[in-house]
């Protein structure tokens, strides 16, 4: 699951756009056709959403019943299955043609490791307070940047860092008797993966979303595949149709979330993956009575209100 993980590639995105511009300057008209865009971007990341929510239920689902190296490949597979039936009669193999296979490498890498952190969350602790630590990547993404890239941070992100900081503990209740265990897998994930995604940085600058999602997916398979001699459990007929929708519907939401970045400005479509933890609030509730705690959703507004900060910022730069 990329699932939730837009959140730290789009701000990662849009501090690439502000700062390493790879092309000179649009045409007015270039920019007024991207801002005319902005409604069917902003269509496409909340469809997506939908999709990214329904899949991370769907993932702590089967995780109960199934080895999580098996959920995944076949959750990869078939989206590469899907993705390669949509993609491939358009294109033909053009679409990997690429000049940044490394970078595809890391992100499928990056992608791996972080999903495979974020389902063994999900089977450890509420759905909604996995998703909400999920969406501290950006921040943490902002502090690989200082360390890795020796990026200056002003005091005005340091405390937005710090705050967003304070919302992860409140999600994640660390005393004696609140910690779940799967809050360190859900920071596992959020820290490998907003600190993974610096170093690729403005994929979509140059590479076009079908090869975005094809890399991706082939990666993702390759990866899964090698755990499957770790645990194999027969599914029953049901749940191989659970397996094959949930695959079909992240590679459908990976798609539509890269499309939405390539039709509409980070700072207007990004918000909306916020979405996201609405969702998983809801189907949390309705699917196994999680009732979300005046912690989770305190410490859900901060997180998401210092990412939010932190993309208005870098956007107010550009």
């Amino acid at each position: 699951m990329q699932q939730s993980n837009g959140a730290a590639e789009a701000g990662v995105a849009l501090k690439t756009t502000s700062e390493h511009p790879p092309h000179p300057s649009p045409r007015t008209g270039e920019r007024r056709e991207r801002s005319e865009r902005i409604p069917l971007g902003i269509a496409y990341m909340l469809v997506a959403t939908i999709l990214f929510a329904g899949s991370s239920a769907l993932s702590k689902w089967l995780v109960a019943t199934y080895p999580i190296g098996e959920m995944l490949f076949v959750r990869a597979a078939a989206a590469l299955v899907g993705s390669s039936l949509v993609i491939l009669p358009a294109t033909g193999l053009a679409v990997f043609r690429t000049k940044r296979l490394r970078d595809h490498m890391l992100r499928g890498i990056s992608q791996s490791c972080a999903q495979t952190f974020l389902v063994i969350a999900f089977s450890l602790m509420p759905l909604a307070s996995a998703v909400a630590i999920n969406f501290s990547a950006p921040l943490f993404a902002t502090v690989a940047a200082v360390v890795f890239l020796k990026e200056t941070v002003g005091p005005v992100r340091w405390g937005a860092l710090i705050v967003g900081f304070l919302g992860v503990l409140l999600v994640t209740s660390p005393g004696v008797d609140t910690f779940q265990a799967g809050s360190l897998f859900a920071l596992a994930n959020a820290v490998l993966f907003g600190t993974v995604t610096v170093g690729v940085r403005g994929m979509t600058a140059t590479e076009s979303a079908e090869t975005l999602t094809m890399y991706q997916m082939a990666f993702l398979t390759a990866f899964f595949t090698a755990a499957l001699p770790f645990g194999w459990v027969t599914p029953t007929l049901q749940d191989w149709g659970a397996m094959v929708v949930n695959g079909l519907g992240n590679a459908l939401g990976q798609y539509l979330w890269t499309r939405a970045l390539h039709l509409a400005p980070t700072s207007a479509v990004v918000p909306f993956n916020y979405f996201s933890l609405v969702w998983a609030i809801i189907l949390g509730f309705l699917v196994w009575g999680d009732i979300p705690s005046a912690a989770l959703l305190a410490g859900s507004a901060i997180v998401v209100g210092s990412g939010m900060f932190l993309l208005w910022h870098e956007s107010r730069g550009r």
